[in-house]
């Protein structure tokens, strides 16, 4: 079991959005939404999965940019 760190997430999505070339200002206010909202539309669920949150920021990062949300998606699979 491992505990939800949100300051770690946006860290690790930061570094992804400046690998696809995003402005920081930009990659910013995308990453702040997008935990925002995954993070509300989880808020029903007792117990939340690595996979849950996951799919749902994957799912609010499309909405902003579709290459960031394809990287974090596939964070530790490619090589």
């Amino acid at each position: 079991m491992q505990d939800y760190d949100q300051n770690k997430l946006k860290r690790e999505l930061m570094l992804d959005a400046r690998s696809v070339g995003i402005p920081s200002g930009a990659a910013e206010d995308f990453v702040n939404r997008s935990i925002a909202a995954a993070t509300e539309s989880l808020s029903n669920k007792h117990i939340i999965t690595n996979g849950d949150l996951k799919r749902a920021l994957t799912k609010e990062l499309k909405k902003y940019h579709p290459d960031l949300a394809y990287v974090y998606q596939n964070r530790d699979k490619i090589i």
